[in-house]
């Protein structure tokens, strides 16, 4: 039960060709007008562009890598030792390498970003064939190794193809884009638990294995054959000391308004799903008096929601602003968790499905507003700090959650995640004045 991951890692953004936004704090938030109107066709058309399609064939190639190694590595881990505890170290391998976001997003900042996804996608192509020398409980921290590396190749691209997409695009296709992605990336998470799970129990590991390898292959082709103009990066004789580019991502996004707020927001509202996450099982087995089993297939329901927002936010952006899709994001996740306190099937199904919708609607309109304004040297530390900031809380969130269940009924959990997502909600709204008192 899980929040989605934004597109591309939560960053794809576009602006012309030389990679920088037109004024650096592009508005959003009107409804659509007659330029409004005459730029739907350039944006349509950079979408339909090459370098943007074999972005988006690559995508669904790394999201399919990504679905099933997500799948079968703690499963695995929990067939070699017989220990649930094993297996959920797994989960704090995944989450590990957001410490080095920072790092990864300066690096993306100074390279050339295609380049970076190539190899990125390379090294995970060859560490994940790694996992064909492991044959018994004696090699399992050979997966955790492979679990940490693969884990990092996730968050060097998130950092890396924010910056790409932001010179591949103009601004105003920047939502279509982010949902697109998204779709793409929840049509995965909807099918490959059970696709991967057959697979998995019909023959064994070593397939999947393969086909993630393969699939990190194909993606690194393909990106390989994308032709866009690049940011170059700041000359070296105007870069700020290392440790003054490591930060500048976090620097930016607290001194640009709406960002900070936003930011501020999202970090509020994931670290709240962190207390979900950790009560899924409490929420099967407890509430609804049903075999723990069956998590995956109730808590795939989430991934219908986000198809559908990924396919409506877009047009909410273009018509409401990001800011007020934010807001309006996180208060449908706020009321699709409801239920989970209850005992209904049904309505837990349904508002699990409003957890998905909330929050893509959120991901994707904080992450177009975050790229429409950050100049395109940026993109890769900006999405990385973002990165590290969605992510860290919610893993301490979970940690924390899973080892209070032990005192506190799950429902109390379950009302203080609802009680956060709201206020988070109001501070995304927040953010929306203080852009209107910038603007003014």
């Amino acid at each position: 039960m899980s929040a989605p991951d934004g597109p591309a890692g939560t960053t794809p953004t576009g602006t012309s060709a030389s990679g920088t936004a037109a004024s650096g704090v592009a508005p959003t938030g009107t409804t659509a007008g007659p330029a409004e109107d005459a730029a739907a066709g350039p944006a349509r058309a950079a979408l339909r562009g090459r370098p943007f399609r074999l972005l988006s064939v690559a995508w669904a190639f790394t999201n399919f890598a990504d679905s099933v190694l997500a799948i079968i590595l703690a499963v695995w881990v929990k067939d070699l030792t017989g220990s649930n505890g094993a297996a959920g170290l797994v989960f704090a391998a995944l989450g590990l390498p957001a410490l080095a976001s920072p790092f990864l997003g300066q690096l993306a900042d100074r390279v050339s970003r295609r380049r970076m996804l190539v190899g990125a996608y390379a090294v995970g192509a060859l560490s994940v064939l790694a996992l064909l020398a492991v044959r018994g409980p004696g090699q399992v921290w050979l997966v955790f190794v492979v679990t940490v590396l693969y884990s990092t190749v996730g968050f060097a691209t998130a950092a890396a193809q924010s910056g790409l997409v932001r010179d591949m695009l103009p601004d105003d296709a920047l939502a279509p884009a982010n949902g697109r992605l998204t779709t793409i990336d929840q049509v995965f998470r909807l099918l490959m638990p059970v696709v991967g799970a057959g697979a998995y129990a019909l023959a064994g590991v070593w397939p999947l294995v393969a086909a993630a390898s393969v699939a990190f292959t194909v993606a690194a082709v393909l990106v390989g054959r994308i032709r866009v103009a690049e940011t170059p990066p700041t000359p070296a004789d105007e870069r700020e000391p290392y440790l003054g580019e490591v930060t500048a991502g976090f620097r930016h996004l607290v001194r640009t308004a709406p960002l900070g707020v936003l930011t501020l927001a999202l970090v509020v509202a994931f670290a709240a799903v962190g207390l979900l996450n950790a009560v899924s099982l409490a929420i099967v087995e407890h509430g609804l008096g049903l075999p723990a089993a069956l998590l995956g297939p109730i808590a795939s329901v989430q991934a219908l929601g986000a198809i559908v927002a990924g396919l409506t936010a877009a047009r909410l952006v273009a018509r409401w602003g990001a800011q007020r899709v934010v807001a309006l994001g996180l208060l449908v996740l706020a009321l699709g968790i409801v239920p989970t306190t209850g005992t209904s099937v049904a309505a837990i199904v349904v508002g699990l499905g409003g957890v998905g919708l909330g929050v893509t609607w959120a991901v994707v309109g904080f992450v177009t507003e975050r790229q429409l304004r950050t100049p395109g040297t940026l993109q890769g530390r900006v999405a990385a700090a973002s990165t590290m900031l969605l992510n860290v809380p919610q893993l301490v969130l979970t940690v924390v959650g899973a080892a209070l269940l032990g005192v506190l009924d799950y429902r109390v959990l379950l009302v203080v995640t609802v009680a956060g997502v709201v206020v988070a909600s109001g501070l995304a709204l927040r953010g929306r004045r203080a852009a209107a008192a910038v603007a003014e």
